[in-house]
């Protein structure tokens, strides 16, 4: 077996193990940080499969903005279970 072949296997498992434990997490901080790191993953096997474009938007949206979005709905969330509490 090739290096290469068992390098894309162990993605394959990562991503597998990336989306049962997205979906398995009580904290949505964890959930959120599982989330792009499916993304980064994503995002090497579409290089690998020579799809650079593909590559790129999913850095860009999946681990790049949705993320983002993500984490600040998370703080705003946050923020007001903070005031609820304070009242």
């Amino acid at each position: 077996m090739s290096l290469l072949v068992i390098f894309r296997s162990i993605l394959l498992i990562l991503l597998i193990v990336c989306a049962i434990a997205v979906n398995l997490t009580k904290d949505l901080l964890r959930a959120v940080i599982i989330f792009m790191s499916y993304s980064s993953i994503m995002c090497l096997i579409w290089i690998l499969m020579e799809s650079p474009d593909l590559a790129i938007t999913e850095a860009a949206v999946g681990a790049g903005i949705s993320g983002t979005l993500f984490l600040v709905t998370l703080k705003k969330l946050r923020a007001e279970d903070h005031t609820e509490e304070n009242e």
